[in-house]
């Protein structure tokens, strides 16, 4: 069998500029570099991890010099965890980053005419941000390098944290994360050392086995917590006797849940979910307005950044109270009922059965009359039929997952001819593509970049799209 030719050392590289996912880039020859945990300015030695004919993948092994640019991570767990790359970025150059990102992808995949671009919109909370986090136990935590070399013997090997990217069945034991507010930690270690203290497995990722499996902490505006404990067996002794210690412990969780999942993934979406004490769902609050958090339900997960982010959409739509709203991936229908009072009626399309239940409870609990919500493929139910039999929107807010609109979708759209789109996106590429299919019967008017993510290569864009005059 040919042996595999070493990947070469590079030495006393300088990282040029910024990537997409979170990646820096350095150059070297005609070879174009992808290096993680770097800032433009770095000198560094590199070792290649991957090579194609027309970039590499690498590491860095050595620095020589680090950039004026750089600030000090703030986490323990940088750069093992995988979470926060941009945290040895300033703020102020992330936003800047981002902000080149939506422009590069809007000219480059776009390739259509567009206005200036304004401004991102910066996250006033740069730490604690998040309203919902999921952790993962394991018996097999994933070991530094140091413990590694020092070749001590651990007696316990259990973990509560993260995955580690790209590693299935390797979790990075967390002490501190500084994404959500500090109760999730503290809920977090109080359960851990419980286990520790009674003896309970921790899961077997690899062979399947073992009591705890995992924990999901929701947290809201209003204070509420909601904490949800998966275990993989069902042993009722002692899963009493861990959630009875954190209903004592923490009197501030409003919403003590679980579920048993026996099954090979994670996911709970079909996993009955059980009160263990108080409500089975939390609030989040809004202009006023009450939106009802289930154990299932999604919402945007920075609470404080997505009311600013519904704003600029409902200022985009331009509503005056007559006006026929879809609004597409409406989710629990948060912009949908967010929106509801500036407008004549609002119907909502989702693929979730139990998303589109919350989003007419959300309606009902905040006395809002005027729309209409429908359970879906989006492909399916959004078509020349469905249009002609509730008619055609004067404003079409469609808020579509990372990969999207699916053609047929664009095409009903095109179809419909809106007066207005109003395009949210996480994902400035596909939007980009869309766009240019959009561009036979639109043009783009306003672009509002938003950062719902710090610390982190994720952006959020919002896109104003109004009827040519053909």
């Amino acid at each position: 069998m040919k042996k595999k030719k070493p990947l070469p050392l590079l030495e006393k590289i300088t990282i040029a500029g910024i990537a997409a996912e979170g990646k820096a880039i350095a150059k070297k020859d005609d070879l174009v570099i992808f290096v993680p945990y770097v800032v433009p300015g770095d000198v560094v030695d590199l070792q290649l991890t991957r090579k194609k004919n027309s970039y590499a993948e690498a590491k860095v092994v050595h620095f020589h010099e680090y950039s004026k640019q750089r600030t000090e991570a703030f986490c323990e767990h940088y750069g093992i965890c995988g979470g926060c790359k941009w945290q040895i970025l300033p703020y102020q150059d992330q936003i800047r980053y981002k902000q080149q990102q939506v422009t590069d992808n809007l000219t480059r995949i776009g390739k259509i005419p567009l206005p200036e671009i304004s401004p991102i919109l910066g996250s006033e909370k740069t730490i604690f941000y998040r309203n919902k986090l999921e952790f993962t136990f394991s018996n097999k935590r994933w070991m530094t390098l140091e413990e590694i070399q020092a070749e001590t013997k651990y007696e316990n090997m259990n973990a509560l944290g993260f995955h580690i990217p790209g590693m299935f069945d390797k979790v990075l034991d967390i002490h501190k994360c500084w994404l959500q507010e500090d109760i999730s930690n503290q809920i977090r270690l109080s359960i851990k050392q419980f286990c520790f203290d009674n003896g309970y497995t921790f899961f077997d990722l690899r062979n399947r086995g073992g009591l705890m499996r995992n924990i999901i902490i929701r947290t809201s505006s209003t204070g509420e917590v909601m904490l949800i404990v998966v275990f993989y067996e069902d042993d009722k002794e002692k899963r009493d006797a861990l959630l009875n210690h954190i209903a004592a412990g923490f009197p501030a969780i409003t919403s003590l849940l679980y579920i048993i999942n026996e099954k090979a993934n994670d996911t709970i979406t079909d996993q009955e979910v059980i009160v263990f004490k108080g409500r089975d769902h939390i609030f989040e609050e809004m202009e006023g307005l009450k939106f009802k958090i289930g154990p299932k339900s999604f919402y945007q997960t920075n609470s404080e950044q997505a009311y600013n982010l519904y704003k600029i959409a409902r200022d985009f739509a331009g509503l005056t109270g007559n006006e026929l709203v879809y609004d597409l991936y409406t989710g629990t229908g948060t912009i949908a009922n967010f929106v509801a009072k500036q407008a004549k009626q609002v119907i909502g399309i989702e693929y979730v059965p139990e998303a589109i239940e919350d989003a007419k409870v959300n309606a009902s609990i905040n006395n809002i009359n005027n729309t209409l919500f429908f359970a879906g493929d989006m492909k399916d139910i959004l078509n020349q039929d469905f249009i002609n039999q509730y008619g055609r929107p004067d404003v079409i807010i469609t808020d579509p997952p990372r990969a999207g609109m699916h053609d047929d979708v664009i095409e009903t759209i095109l179809f419909a001819e809106p007066d207005r789109i109003v395009y949210v996106s996480c994902n400035p590429a596909t939007q980009a593509r869309d766009l240019n299919l959009l561009n036979v019967k639109y043009k783009v008017e306003k672009v509002q970049p938003v950062d719902m993510f710090p610390h982190t290569h994720h952006v959020e864009n919002v896109v104003l799209l109004k009827l040519k005059n053909l």
